[in-house]
This record gives structure tokens, C-alpha cells and sequence, in this order.
């Protein structure tokens, strides 16, 4: 049974009419998508900006409800949760999002973010919520004693290590990676790359990884979808796609994607090469 399912799923948006004073039109983000993920394995989403990916991220982890059609986690359909389910179930599915300095809170210290979900969720005390902290800081490459930092103290790199320990805190079976390494430079991106790989394989996480970098992504993940406007137009094993694309927009990414930078040419859905 795959371990995440989406159905049809339709997200619509109010926005303000662009030909009148007043009134309300609806933006369809997300039109009619469906996919499904088998435990273990990463499903790579790519398209360019304003394909509605983000949109779909979040409707997949319960951070946006649907308008139409339901995502299914390990057969449970999530809108039908009550909240305290819910909040039960998001222990198994987390998200990184591309910017962690926006996604970190500034007044607390890093040990009160990385400790947070165990508190939440393991219910641990303070002293037991730090040690295990320091044992994800150590496990992301960073020192346990950088916790008592705040995140402007750290450079973007390390932010989204520090956004990457909070995630797998609770030791999530599903994680959804949203253009995780798009602000950093390639070398730096190459370890953060390195690094979700090698998680993945320790814990055995399923991921969804998004990203614009038709590349990168042919490195990551065991499958492939490429949405437009909304829309997957293309899905299918990723070897196959990147040999072979059918659709006329996956083969126009293919032709406009730049050659793999060196320092990312060694990495696979298996881990480094």
C-alpha cells in the first residue's frame, strides 16, 4: 500500500479582480493533481515558478486543506482527522521549507526549536528534550552546543541543518523537502543534498522533493512529476523521463536546464556515488 496517496487534488485561492474596484476572483493553484509515494522511496516534483508545487507541498502535510479531493497517509484521509488526530499523525510526515530563517522563530534559542516537537510529541522534560536535541544537532553536522544560539547567528547553510534536525525529531515516515537548498550556494547545497539523502536512508523516510532544478532532482528521486499551471503533464519513473520525456514542457525544461555542477554529479537516490 503506498504510503501517501493524493486524489484529485484541486486548492483554490480568493484573490482581488484585476478588472474591478471590487470583488473577489478564484486562483486555482493546484488543478486536479494525483500521485502516489510507496514507503522508503522519493518522489521528486519539479516546474517552474508559479506551477502551484509549494501549494501542493503544503496541501500534502495538512498545512492547506484541499478545496477539492483528499490526501491519504498510510490510508487514513487526513480532512477527516479530527485535530487531535491530526496533530497525533503530523509526528509522521514533517516538512523543510526554502527559507529557514523565515521558518525559524528569532527569539528562541536553537535548543527551543529542535526540543519543540519532542516536547509536543514525545512528551520528554527539559533536560531530556536538550540531550536529545544535541544528539540531532550532532546527527545533521552541526555542534550540540550551538543550541543555546539564535538562528541570525548562523549562516544559511547551518539554518537549514538546524530547520532539518527539527524535522526528523520525531523520526517522521514521510518527509517533504519545498526547494530546500534553492538560496544556498552549490557547495553548500551539495551538503545539505548529501545530508537528506543519508537521513533518508538511515531512517528510512519517504520524501517529496521539490525543486525548479530539473538536475538535481534527477539525482534524488526514484520518481518524477513535472507540473504547469497547475497541472502534472508528465509522471512516471524519473530514469524514464529524463531518457525519454513525452510532454512538450518536460522537454523543454530538459533543453533549458543547465549542465549539473561538479560538486552535485555524485549523488543519487541511493546516496553519494
Amino acid at each position: 500500500m503506498p504510503l501517501l496517496t493524493a486524489e484529485n487534488i484541486v486548492k483554490e485561492f480568493s484573490v482581488p479582480k484585476l478588472d474591478a474596484w471590487f470583488g473577489q476572483a478564484r486562483l486555482r493553484a493546484v488543478d486536479g493533481v494525483s500521485l502516489s509515494l510507496e514507503p522508503g522511496h522519493t518522489l521528486g516534483i519539479v516546474g517552474e515558478s508559479g506551477s502551484g508545487k509549494s501549494t501542493l507541498a503544503r496541501c500534502l502535510v495538512a498545512l492547506e486543506e484541499p478545496s477539492q479531493g483528499r490526501v491519504l497517509f498510510d490510508g487514513q484521509d487526513l480532512s477527516k482527522l479530527g485535530s487531535r488526530k491530526l496533530r497525533a499523525e503530523r509526528a509522521k510526515f514533517q516538512m523543510v521549507f526554502q527559507d529557514p530563517l523565515a521558518s525559524l522563530n528569532p527569539r528562541h534559542r536553537v535548543w527551543q526549536i529542535v526540543s519543540e516537537p519532542l516536547v509536543i510529541h514525545k512528551g520528554l522534560k527539559k533536560e531530556a528534550a536538550m540531550e536529545e536535541a544535541g544528539a540531532l544537532m550532532s546527527q545533521v553536522g552541526l555542534e550540540p552546543g550551538m543550541l543555546l544560539r539564535y538562528p541570525h547567528e548562523f549562516s544559511g547553510g547551518q539554518r537549514q541543518r538546524i530547520m532539518i534536525a527539527r524535522a526528523i525529531a520525531t523520526r517522521p515516515r514521510l518527509l517533504v523537502a519545498d526547494e530546500p537548498v534553492s538560496s544556498l550556494d552549490i557547495t553548500v547545497q551539495a551538503q545539505i543534498l548529501d545530508l537528506l539523502l543519508k537521513l533518508k536512508n538511515e531512517l528510512g523516510m519517504a520524501m517529496v522533493f521539490i525543486s525548479h532544478d530539473l538536475r538535481v532532482v534527477e539525482r534524488l528521486s526514484d520518481s518524477l512529476a513535472v507540473m504547469k499551471d497547475g497541472k502534472i503533464v508528465e509522471q512516471g519513473p524519473a530514469a524514464s523521463i529524463y531518457r525519454a520525456p513525452v510532454h512538450a514542457y518536460t522537454q523543454t525544461l530538459l533543453k533549458a536546464a543547465l549542465p549539473l555542477p561538479k560538486a552535485l554529479r555524485g549523488l543519487s537516490s541511493k546516496g553519494v556515488v
